[in-house]
């Protein structure tokens, strides 16, 4: 996005330092972030140089030159090791897809790269780490089923639980629930760090207007928040189309012509707190939202799922065998 990048280069995320790479004829041939952060370092044990919103043309000489100035950035800078493409955490974005590349990226933490880049990265000496897919559920105005006979549960399914929508009007007042439910239930993770109430608002800024109140559904239990997902309308085409300037004016313009963008949803992330996981939470709360979409005549919903060896958040949406659209992973 425009903004964040000027944000970055402007000092609004202190430490964040933007560079080029130019080729003799002064022509740029690959860009790349450069940053740290202490919470990162913490959660791996070591300084970890990141780096981040990186490109480059297919070219060795390029992209050899590119990842040894990254990696003596952080020699010089007393970092172990480099870690990346993240903008600017893992638990936000970033990543190299390594399959799907004929697939469109969706907005929010699930880009899209030339099918060169695994290679590049692979051949200067880097590993993936915490690999990652994206699935869609599509057709699903064709599937004549009840979200009951897809999701089949015996027994009470909600007794204790009570089922909550989101609220434009209140979003302000729902983001610490749903930012308490996220740290617990993602802290597990090997990647992931706590996010702030100030990370989340800059996170979700502007948000609020895109909101489908039906799809963002959080449970609680006994008056405990246990569980929640979160879906929003794909503007991916719309972020496409404008070059991801989502200036005032480009934002009143999505804003009239929202009803556009309802067609298809992104699973953005879902959650459930430790020690409240098992089948009726999750018969209670993903299905909801499945009955959402299918009632507000969405076609499909992507999800990105990032699989590690730690213990699973929350498993894919696709429950009929069909293979992710796109792998992605971290490096």
């Amino acid at each position: 996005m425009h903004q964040q990048i000027r944000g970055w280069h402007g000092g609004e995320v202190p430490g964040v330092r933007l560079h080029l790479l130019r080729d003799a004829a002064g022509e740029v041939v690959a860009r790349t972030t450069l940053h740290t952060d202490p919470d990162f370092d913490r959660k791996l044990g070591r300084p970890v140089q990141l780096f981040g919103l990186t490109e480059f043309v297919d070219d060795d000489t390029v992209t050899k030159t590119l990842f040894e100035e990254i990696c003596m950035a952080g020699l010089q800078a007393g970092r172990a090791s480099v870690f990346g493409p993240v903008s600017l955490l893992p638990n936000q974005s970033g990543g190299v897809i390594t399959s799907g590349f004929d697939q469109r990226g969706f907005v929010v933490d699930s880009g899209w790269n030339p099918a060169y880049y695994p290679d590049a990265y692979a051949s200067n000496g880097f590993k993936a780490r915490f690999p990652s897919e994206t699935w869609i559920c599509d057709h699903l105005q064709d599937d004549p089923r009840s979200v009951h006979e897809v999701f089949p549960f015996e027994g009470d399914l909600f007794g204790d639980l009570e089922l909550h929508r989101g609220s434009r009007r209140h979003l302000a007042e729902q983001l610490p629930i749903l930012r308490g439910m996220l740290n617990a239930s993602f802290a597990q993770l090997g990647y992931y760090t706590e996010i702030s109430a100030e990370q989340l608002a800059r996170q979700t800024d502007g948000l609020a207007y895109l909101i489908d109140e039906s799809l963002l559904l959080y449970l609680t239990k006994a008056g405990r928040p246990a569980a929640f997902v979160l879906c929003i309308p794909d503007i991916s085409d719309f972020v496409r189309k404008t070059s991801g300037n989502l200036n005032a004016v480009n934002q009143l313009r999505l804003l009239v012509s929202r009803s556009r963008y309802r067609r298809e949803a992104i699973l953005v992330i879902k959650g459930t707190v430790p020690g409240e996981t098992g089948p009726r939470l999750s018969a209670a709360a993903f299905p909801r939202a499945a009955q959402k979409s299918a009632s507000r005549r969405l076609r499909h919903t992507a999800q990105h799922v990032r699989r590690t060896h730690q213990p699973r958040v929350g498993g894919p949406v696709s429950r009929d065998g069909r293979p992710a659209i796109a792998r992605l992973c971290l490096l």
